[in-house]
């Protein structure tokens, strides 16, 4: 430390005595620019711990949607004017709405929606909203989505004859949400996904749900594979729905009790080793020209068949 020739060592900013002021005023400063709150004295070292414990628990919840897991860990931000509208008016569970200063209309209906719904809403200023969304267009907008909690397979096994669909190689949230939809109206006790590589509850399969992710559980399964062998060992037939299957899904009488059906992406279909698990491939005949159907369509249609035979 230099000292200063004779009247001792210099002392650090800190201990002056016009340190504290300017602090101060670059707080408020700051506050100005970023629409942000001013924060007292040790203030600004608590909230940089606040952070850094917020992304080391929930794993940088700022980031994109595309760059989360979907894994219900992680809550999930929808950006933008209209995806947060939309969001808000499917009933997807926001747990905070974020805003800049807007007299836009649909910024507006986001804020009437969240209100009426007791969602929280916290104004902010465009540096925060751009570090939350790591620089994603957002419009002055952001609604966060809860983290969604997944059921156990096991808990699906519900009643003498349940129904349960298991989804494989679907990774289009919206397809999954289409498929909850259709389990959801043709009586199915939930829905199972494979842990990895695939399509996980977000605000998008909320979405296109329309709710019914509300009272339809979604299971996460480890080893697909390894789930329908224990639904098999509990009793359920499990049938597989590909364009190859032998049998049509109406003349599937077998389905009438304990039964699982198992959709595959519609570009890959089913995989080979979830394929030779299943006990039967069955298929939706299309006399038209159509090779193949959306993976949401397909369950829908087989789910409809499926109900059909359960309700004789």
């Amino acid at each position: 430390m230099a000292k200063r020739k004779g009247k001792g060592p210099t002392p650090k900013a800190e201990d002056r005595h016009w340190h504290g002021k300017r602090q101060k005023a670059r707080a408020v400063k700051s506050a100005k620019r970023t629409g942000t709150s001013t924060l007292g004295p040790g203030g600004r070292a608590q909230a940089a711990a606040e952070t850094r414990d917020r992304d080391r628990a929930a794993g940088r919840a700022g980031r994109p949607a595309g760059a989360r897991r979907a894994n219900g860990e992680v809550p999930e931000l929808v950006t933008g004017r209209n995806p947060v509208v939309e969001a808000l008016r499917a009933g997807v569970p926001g747990t905070t709405l974020y805003t800049m200063s807007s007299t836009d209309e649909r910024v507006r209906e986001a804020i009437q929606i969240a209100a009426d719904r007791r969602i929280p809403l916290l104004e902010t200023g465009k540096n925060e909203l751009d570090r939350m969304t790591d620089g994603a267009v957002h419009q002055g907008i952001a609604l966060q989505v809860k983290p969604y909690r997944y059921a156990h397979p096991d808990d699906l096994l519900t009643g003498t004859a349940p129904l349960i669909v298991a989804v494989d190689g679907i990774t289009d949230p919206r397809n999954l949400g289409a498929i909850v939809r259709s389990a959801a109206a043709f009586g199915a006790a939930g829905v199972v996904v494979p842990e990895r590589r695939a399509a996980g509850v977000t605000a998008g399969t909320w979405k296109s749900s329309a709710g019914t992710l509300a009272t339809v559980p979604v299971a996460q399964a480890t080893n697909l594979t390894r789930q329908l062998k224990a639904y098999q060992k509990a009793g359920c037939f499990v049938a597989g729905l590909d364009a190859g299957g032998a049998v049509a899904v109406a003349d599937l009488e077998v389905a009438s009790g304990a039964f699982v059906l198992v959709v595959g992406s519609e570009g890959k279909g089913l995989g080979r080793l979830v394929a030779d698990t299943c006990d039967l491939l069955v298929t939706i005949p299309m006399p038209g020209r159509a090779e193949s159907l959306n993976a949401g369509v397909a369950a829908g249609i087989a789910l409809y068949e499926v109900s059909r035979l359960r309700a004789r």
